[in-house]
């Protein structure tokens, strides 16, 4: 349909992975600038093809567009969804309200980058405005003076922690939109994922800022001391999710975590995931290949792999979180940094097998912070002790000492005491069925 304009050109606000109204400084542009409002979400075919699905992931992104169409229309606006090409569905949107701006994300990836620049060139007349809103502090913000990003993280986190941060801003009372934008977004709501049920509740912003709330109020003080635990539950934020999909600001979790008792090191994870972003920026090639020019040689054995990704190792800890990894989509960091350095040095295969069946089954399946993590444990990234190995009996044994987390996933061997269920014997591995451990390398 063709919607009717209003005397002013009204701009569009391209939503990526900024779902939500809340510290988006994206939309506070395209509302600032006074001009009627068209939000638009695109369902990306190159993604969509590239990633497959998992049933979880889509849910939760099926209930944030829910959850943002809502709050806008609560603001008078209405979120249009199309599918398709990128770049070439924002400016048919422009097109058919005559549309003469856009407003969206910048962000980080390769890929992003790529397409942001494919709308810049094919805009013509429509001007192109990139907003920050993924990180922290900004990307670019925070450099060394020989080089244009840091390569170790402890000299970076000195210098983010010293960077002043941008204000944080509400969500805009009203959103003002063109004439004909509710039906128009009606017409196209269909071609986005309409499934409830996310993977930690309810997904999108409301549900986001109520985890948030509860983390900040139940859990952060407590963060250094259960953080690692696998056998307790509330060790983790679960909010990772809520991060990838930008229904939660970096920027206003870290600024209403750094202030409270127990936010330093929550808030430090957070510049972890600033830091993988400043190295990206300046060196994207490093996403998929070593960023450490180490000499480094990987074996590729099938069958291991394929024990590895099935959870039948035999090793327990290491079983339960590919198990968990399977079933729920999420694994906690403990779990990942077990598993990572397992494949990578017990078993010698290349991180990038890992990376991608992390990325394929992970809920907050984040190509830049995944990626940069198994570079860190397989000893090719940016970490200082590249033959570091975790041993997953010892792992087992310090983080998991009652046997809990493995009997919820690895129910064989549920019959035994937290003394052998790290490390059961083989006669214990007999009797549960349980397979004898993969050769070491």
């Amino acid at each position: 349909m063709t919607a009717t304009h209003d005397a002013s050109p009204p701009c569009v606000a391209v939503f990526t992975r900024d779902l939500r109204l809340h510290e988006n400084p994206m939309l506070s542009a395209a509302v600032d600038s006074g001009r009627p409002v068209v939000p638009v979400f695109v369902h990306d075919q190159a993604i969509i093809r590239g990633l497959p699905r998992r049933a979880e992931r889509d849910a939760y992104l099926g209930d944030a567009l829910a959850d943002l169409d809502r709050s806008l229309r609560a603001r008078g606006a209405a979120l249009v969804q199309r599918r398709g090409d990128w770049s070439t569905e924002v400016l048919r949107v422009a097109t058919a309200f005559g549309a003469d701006t856009v407003h969206v994300l910048e962000d980080v990836t390769p890929y992003a980058r790529r397409r942001l620049e494919l709308l810049r060139r094919g805009g013509g007349r429509v001007a192109v405005h990139g907003h920050e809103g993924v990180t922290v502090v900004p990307a670019g913000a925070v450099r060394p003076a020989s080089n244009d990003h840091y390569s170790v993280f402890t000299p970076y986190h000195h210098r983010w922690l010293a960077t002043p941060w941008r204000s944080i801003r509400s969500g805009p009372r009203h959103v003002p939109a063109p004439t004909g934008l509710g039906s128009a977004a009606d017409a196209r709501s269909a071609s986005g994922p309409a499934r409830a049920g996310g993977p930690s509740g309810d997904g999108g912003e409301s549900g986001a800022r109520t985890r948030l709330r509860r983390w900040l109020a139940d859990g952060l003080e407590q963060y250094v001391e259960r953080r690692e635990r696998l056998d307790e539950a509330g060790g983790s934020s679960r909010l990772s999710v809520d991060l990838h999909f930008g229904c939660l600001s970096a920027l206003e979790v870290a600024a209403r975590a750094r202030s409270q008792v127990g936010g330093a090191p929550f808030v430090r994870q957070l510049c972890w995931r600033d830091f993988y972003m400043q190295v990206v920026t300046s060196r994207p090639e490093a996403l998929w290949e070593n960023f450490a020019r180490r000499p480094w040689t990987a074996r590729s054995t099938s069958g291991q792999l394929d024990a590895w990704r099935e959870g039948r190792t035999g090793y327990p800890l290491v079983d339960a979180g590919m198990r968990q990894l399977s079933v729920e989509g999420f694994l906690p960091n403990r779990a990942r940094m077990v598993v990572a350095s397992f494949l990578t040095k017990h078993l010698g295969l290349d991180w990038r097998l890992g990376a991608r069946h992390f990325m394929e089954l992970l809920v907050d399946a984040d190509v830049v912070v995944n990626n940069f993590n198994w570079q860190w444990t397989g000893g090719t990234g940016t970490g200082s002790h590249p033959e570091r190995a975790l041993s997953p009996v010892r792992q087992g044994k310090r983080f998991d000492p009652s046997g809990s987390y493995v009997r919820r996933f690895v129910p064989e061997l549920e019959g035994l005491p937290a003394a052998r269920v790290h490390d059961p014997t083989s006669e214990d591995r007999r009797r549960a069925g349980y397979p004898a451990p993969l050769l070491a390398r």
